[in-house]
Parts: structure tokens; C-alpha cells; sequence
């Protein structure tokens, strides 16, 4: 299977990433992230209100949405607004997409503000959920450097991104491909922040269960993977005044 990986690639690398800053004119903060053939358009507004559960507590909240246009895929989806309601998996993609975010937001130095980080996918193959939150990260901190905040503390406390992983025929693979997803024996999706500490991971054996130390062997594979990623997004932050904790 490592052979036959598209452009040459071996089993335990990436496949090209590119991180866009700044592609959208009236956005706070955008990016356009790339991981091989999977594109996703990320844009962070900032809003001065907070839901009404939050109000008078001197904090704010982030929250995520995330789409897919019609034609991302090889055959054309329903919009969700012709459907009348979002696909649960569009729900669980986005909510996963916040959680992650926050994980890195300080929500007390953010102030009563919201911040509304959308994630369309222009082209899907493989990864677009991983390709979402790392892309959805450099909207983030573009979006609250423009902001200017009247505080020494930046509300962003550390780097954040997600990359892919999976068994193929007993053998780690990272960031899967949607050909090499749809036949993998595992499905991992891995989160961690610039500490490398896990903020979250979704696991499932698609096809048999897999042993406590494939996990171990996956998770290192995949912070090898998410440590690389950090070097993209920072390159794609290196032209602002202030980058994450300087770390």
C-alpha cells in the first residue's frame, strides 16, 4: 500500500499543506488551507455580544459552522438548506471544530465578544474536518490581532492543529486520502495543541478493532504529523506583530 500512496509519498508523510492567510476581503480573519487535494476556506468574524447565557460574565465564547459545497466531492450533494436541516455529520464536524478552537481561546481575555469561525469545504478528499481546524486557527488569530484588544494577554494561548491517521493492512498511515480512508481498518482524527497534549481524539475501527499499542503507534505518528503543520501555520502567521506565546 506505501507504494501506491498518490505523489510517491511514504507511509508516515503528509501530503502537501498550504496555509493561505488573508484570502477573503471583508473577513476578520480568513485562510484558505490546503491538504493535497482537499481545500476548505476558513473565516473568523468577531462580534461584540456573547449568547445570552454568557451575558454581564465578562467573558466570551467561540463557536464553529462548517459546509460543503454541492460539487467538493466526485458526485454532486443536496445543499442542507434545500434539505431543510444540517446532516448530523455536518453537526458533529462543526461542534467539533469549536470544541478545538477553545481549547486554545481564553475566554476572559477575549472579553464579551463571540467569534464565529465558518469552514467551507471548496474540494473534499480526505481530511476536510483536520484541514478545518488548522485552517480555522490562523483565521482565528488573524481575526483578534486585527482586533487589537486593550490587554497584554492575547486570548490565544497556544498553537493548535489536527491531522488524520489510520491502519491500511496493519500499517500506520498519516493523513489519509478519501481513497485510502474508505479502505482503512482504522479511522483516526487527532487534535493536540503546540504542547503536544492531546485536545482531542476520534477513533473508530472500521473494519477490525486495533490493539492499545497501535494506538500509541498512531498517536506518535500523528503528533509527528500535527508538529509539521504547526510549521505551516506559522509561516502563515510569521508577517503579524505577535505570534502564539512566541513558542
Amino acid at each position: 500500500m506505501t507504494a501506491a500512496r498518490h505523489g510517491g509519498r511514504n507511509a508516515r508523510s503528509l501530503r502537501r499543506i498550504v496555509i493561505e492567510r488573508g484570502r477573503l476581503k471583508f473577513a476578520d480573519g480568513s485562510a484558505l488551507v490546503r491538504y493535497g487535494d482537499t481545500e476548505v476556506i476558513c473565516a473568523a468574524t468577531v462580534e461584540d455580544r456573547v449568547p445570552l447565557w454568557l451575558r454581564g460574565k465578562g467573558k466570551g465564547w467561540l463557536t464553529a459552522e462548517y459546509s460543503m459545497l454541492p460539487r467538493a466531492t466526485q458526485e454532486r450533494n443536496v445543499r442542507e438548506i434545500t434539505r431543510g436541516r444540517p446532516s448530523g455529520r455536518t453537526l458533529e464536524i462543526q461542534r467539533l471544530i469549536g470544541r478545538a478552537l477553545r481549547s486554545v481561546l481564553d475566554c476572559l481575555a477575549l472579553g464579551e465578544r463571540t467569534v464565529i469561525v465558518d469552514c467551507d469545504v471548496i474540494q473534499a478528499d480526505g481530511g476536510t474536518r483536520t484541514a478545518a481546524i488548522s485552517g480555522g486557527f490562523v483565521a482565528m488569530v488573524e481575526a483578534l490581532h486585527r482586533l487589537k484588544l486593550p490587554t497584554r494577554v492575547f486570548p490565544v494561548t497556544d498553537f493548535l492543529a489536527a491531522v488524520s491517521v489510520g491502519m491500511i493492512d496493519g500499517e500506520v498511515m498519516l493523513d489519509l486520502s478519501f481513497a485510502e480512508d474508505s479502505v482503512a481498518d482504522v479511522d483516526l482524527n487527532v487534535v493536540m495543541n503546540g504542547q503536544g497534549e492531546i485536545v482531542e481524539i476520534q477513533g473508530t475501527a472500521e473494519q477490525r478493532p486495533f490493539s492499545r499499542s497501535q494506538l500509541d503507534q498512531m498517536l506518535t505518528v500523528a503528533e509527528q504529523g500535527i508538529a509539521a503543520v504547526f510549521e505551516v501555520q506559522k509561516d502563515a502567521l510569521q508577517n503579524l506583530s505577535w505570534l502564539v506565546g512566541a513558542r
